[in-house]
């Protein structure tokens, strides 16, 4: 069983007092700056390039500095970058600046699960990962419910690394909700499987069910709405969220419970099972990440442009586009 760590078992003197870097300062890092500026961390600077991050870091009352110099200057430096961007600003204006005590935080765990950094052994690698996206964060910290996130450490320099880490996790909030002690390839794959396996599964069910209402005469405006743009499915997952995925079910009719639950029962889920099994096992061996690679590196995100464009042409999408325009 993981362990999950909560406020009283963070210590969050231990970062108080110690200059944090935010290197990448958009969603994500701009709602962690600001909730451990309010959680008491007295020294935030941000490592930019001038752009618009820069002059919104600026209007949030940071100090900001290139990402070399901010970093120099840091005790504890949060890796918050684009994961595709990420190896060669390590390389070419962080590592040559660390120095022994120094803490590198990363919110995704996949440049080192896959060794595109590979940080010197005299720092602490640890893992302070928001299970939200970064508005979530910032508005779930005001309203002082928290948000749950993942902690792990790569490397332990110090022997204190695992501290540290929960002890960040409590500066930008998640220890009120639940920080669950994981490895960092373990948030690398979950993640991964999250966004390979179950979401395209679920694109997949919402667009053959509309296909199929459709062509059995149903409006296509009323079809999308009962899927999910009523946001039906928003609540359910809220609920599931909450209390479980199956304990919210007493939320909707007998007639509802009894079709969701014979026809849970009837369903053959062996091909789900063989695709998660095929995705997992290419994330794990490092297929992905390699095909990610040449993506970015030979294609330059030519193909990401046309699966993009694919998707925006899908008969769904012109249908949303349709019906949204009838009911702004």
């Amino acid at each position: 069983m993981a362990k999950i760590y909560y406020d009283g078992d963070a210590d969050l003197g231990l970062v108080t007092d110690k200059v944090v870097a935010i290197v990448g300062y958009g969603n994500q890092g701009r709602a962690q700056a600001l909730n451990m500026k309010d959680s008491g961390v007295q020294k935030i600077i941000v490592g930019s390039r001038p752009d618009g991050s820069y002059e919104q870091a600026e209007k949030d009352g940071f100090e900001v500095f290139p990402i070399a110099e901010a970093c120099k200057k840091a005790d504890i430096i949060f890796m918050l970058l684009p994961d595709e961007f990420a190896p060669e600003i390590f390389k070419e204006q962080i590592e040559p600046g660390l120095e022994k005590g120094n803490i590198i935080n990363f919110a995704s765990a996949y440049n080192i699960t896959f060794k595109k950094i590979v940080p010197p052994e005299f720092v602490d690698v640890v893992m302070a990962a928001p299970r939200m996206i970064g508005e979530g964060v910032r508005e779930m910290y005001l309203r002082g419910e928290g948000f749950p996130a993942f902690v792990g450490v790569a490397q332990d320099a110090s022997g204190n690394a695992l501290e540290y880490g929960k002890a960040l996790c409590k500066a930008i909030g998640s220890t009120k909700k639940g920080a669950i002690e994981v490895r960092f390839d373990d948030e690398t794959c979950l993640d991964l499987m999250t966004e390979q396996g179950i979401w395209p599964i679920i694109y997949h069910v919402f667009t053959e069910a509309f296909r199929l209402e459709v062509e059995m005469g149903h409006p296509e405006e009323a079809v999308l709405m009962e899927e999910y743009v009523s946001k039906e499915p928003m609540f359910m997952m809220e609920k599931a969220a909450e209390m479980g995925m199956f304990k919210q079910l007493p939320f909707h009719s007998h007639t509802s419970q009894y079709g969701q639950l014979t026809s849970y029962e009837t369903f053959d889920p062996t091909q789900i099972r063989e695709f998660l099994r095929d995705r997992y096992d290419r994330i794990r061996n490092g297929i992905f990440a390699e095909e990610w690679d040449k993506e970015q590196k030979e294609n330059h995100l030519s193909t990401l442009k046309s699966l993009s464009q694919k998707a925006l042409d899908n008969e769904l999408t012109k249908a949303e586009e349709r019906l949204f325009e009838k009911i702004k």
